[in-house]
């Protein structure tokens, strides 16, 4: 009995601590990120605000917002998001499926040939040749055409695809259903969980990339990302600041007062915020597709 006790008693201790150490843990994780949001709620220079907002303002949301360009950058990040969203998990879940039937002429040579693309790259200045080659320099489609195709992301829908029930996709080829009928009608509509994995990781890559920008579509200012040109705010927020004030937008009063410091923190909310909205709706099927997708190797 007394054993039995002092088991009760361990096991509470250590729950106790455990559950207290995941809670400082998760804080670590959360507070970087409302520092940064309580900074962009703040106005004027105040660097005490740590906890709340001191001087509570949308100010530098709408002072950010009104720098030239801004909607038309954001305009193109989401375009890019969107497209290159489809047309990756269109790509990835087509070839995800062929690599799962066995039928598919060279399977194993092409599979082992995706892989080592995920160890070995060409490296930047070939790819920046064949970019141009393919006269896709400062052209929209650099930033879709190359990320069609992902290695990691094909792993997880073949692994995925190759744990569904043979039966049914049996059923309909005799049926006389084909393979993209098959695909369409039956592989797709059962792995929700899968595509909305590699959705959300497709989506995010795409709306946080900037480099591509930087180094294949420097010179065509109509295709610049919101993430490149907030880029180059974060490293010029003390012109960005002055430029603000000397078009008049706002007062010069402590109140009103936008800084440096406010113009990073803005802009780096305004890159996190889409995702962070995004996310949630997805993370119920994010979860499952991950585990069922990495159960194989």
């Amino acid at each position: 009995m007394m054993q039995n006790k002092a088991s009760s008693t361990s096991r509470k201790v250590f729950v106790f601590f455990n559950d207290l150490f995941f809670i400082l843990l998760a804080l670590l994780c959360v507070y970087p990120l409302w520092y940064v949001l309580v900074q962009s709620l703040s106005s004027g220079n105040t660097g005490n605000a740590v906890l709340f907002p001191e001087n509570f303002t949308f100010n530098n949301y709408i002072q950010v917002f009104q720098m030239k360009n801004v909607a038309h950058a954001m305009g193109i990040s989401g375009l890019r998001t969107l497209l290159g969203t489809i047309c990756t998990v269109s790509a990835c879940m087509l070839l995800g499926y062929l690599f799962s039937r066995e039928d598919m002429p060279c399977r194993k040579f092409l599979y082992r040939m995706m892989i080592v693309t995920m160890y070995v790259s060409g490296g930047l200045i070939p790819t920046y040749l064949v970019i141009k080659a393919y006269g896709l320099l400062n052209n929209f489609w650099v930033y879709i055409l190359p990320a069609v195709v992902n290695a990691y992301y094909v792993i997880l829908i073949k692994t995925f695809v190759e744990q569904l029930p043979k039966a049914v996709e049996e059923s309909a080829m005799i049926d006389g259903a084909n393979t993209l009928t098959i695909f369409a009608r039956i592989i797709l509509p059962v792995s929700l969980p899968i595509v909305a994995t590699i959705s959300v990781y497709a989506a995010v890559g795409q709306w946080n990339s900037w480099f591509d920008n930087h180094i294949y579509a420097l010179s065509n200012k109509n295709i610049m990302t919101l993430q490149y040109m907030l880029y180059k705010y974060l490293n010029e927020a003390e012109r960005i600041t002055k430029e603000i004030k000397e078009m008049g937008n706002m007062g010069t009063s402590a109140e009103t007062m936008l800084t440096p410091r406010g113009v990073r923190m803005t802009v780096t909310m305004v890159t996190v915020i889409p995702v962070l909205f995004v996310y949630p709706f997805l993370q119920r099927y994010f979860v499952k597709g991950i585990m069922l997708g990495a159960v194989k190797g």
